[in-house]
């Protein structure tokens, strides 16, 4: 049945949108895209977006860990394009999969700092959210995972950034300076003076 999805997705393929589909697959590689963001959200916008970069640097350390680290080979689920390879190898996308299927790593990175973001501000969180379903989106047209694999992902990566937002809530309920520094605004050198 999942097979039968992806091949449908397979028939979508053309000139137009196999290169805007590989483009957006290629904003989650290693979740490279959602790291900048965090970092920039850190380092480089207005203060007030500190809180949503450690927040989704936090909910993608989780994503990490979860989802490669654990979840990948503690199921072993073969890619679909292994398990029937008459699926077009657009850009040859296949290569660059090489751990295991089950659950997407793009999907869960992605909806876990989207989630992250989308927890402290709904109108640019929601943007966030947009791109993270696209770039999951993308692993489908891109034949990479099966539809399960994404749909897990989608929830469990929305679990890591919820749970990242009430952890540095909390954190920053607990301990002054991180507040000050991440919520006030405050130099990031209050972490560390007496």
């Amino acid at each position: 049945m999942e097979l039968q999805v992806l091949h449908w997705f397979e028939s979508l393929h053309n000139p137009v949108t196999d290169p805007v589909m590989y483009g957006i697959t290629m904003l989650g590689e290693k979740g490279i895209f959602w790291i900048l963001l965090a970092l920039a959200s850190l380092f480089i916008f207005p203060k007030r977006y500190r809180k949503v970069g450690l927040t989704m640097a936090l909910a993608l350390i989780l994503s990490l860990i979860m989802c490669n680290g654990i979840m990948k080979n503690m199921f072993a689920r073969v890619r679909p394009f292994n398990a029937d390879p008459t699926f077009e190898n657009l850009y040859n996308v296949f290569a660059t999969a090489k751990d295991w299927s089950f659950p997407s790593g793009h999907t869960s990175a992605s909806f876990a700092a989207a989630a992250a973001f989308f927890m402290w501000y709904k109108k640019e969180g929601s943007v966030a959210l947009v791109t993270a379903a696209l770039i999951s989106l993308s692993r489908l047209y891109l034949t990479v995972h099966y539809p399960t694999d994404v749909l897990a992902s989608l929830v469990l990566g929305t679990l890591y950034g919820v749970v990242s937002y009430f952890i540095v809530k909390l954190l920053m309920k607990k301990f002054k300076r991180l507040r000050m520094v991440f919520d006030e605004g405050m130099s990031y050198k209050t972490l560390f003076t007496k």
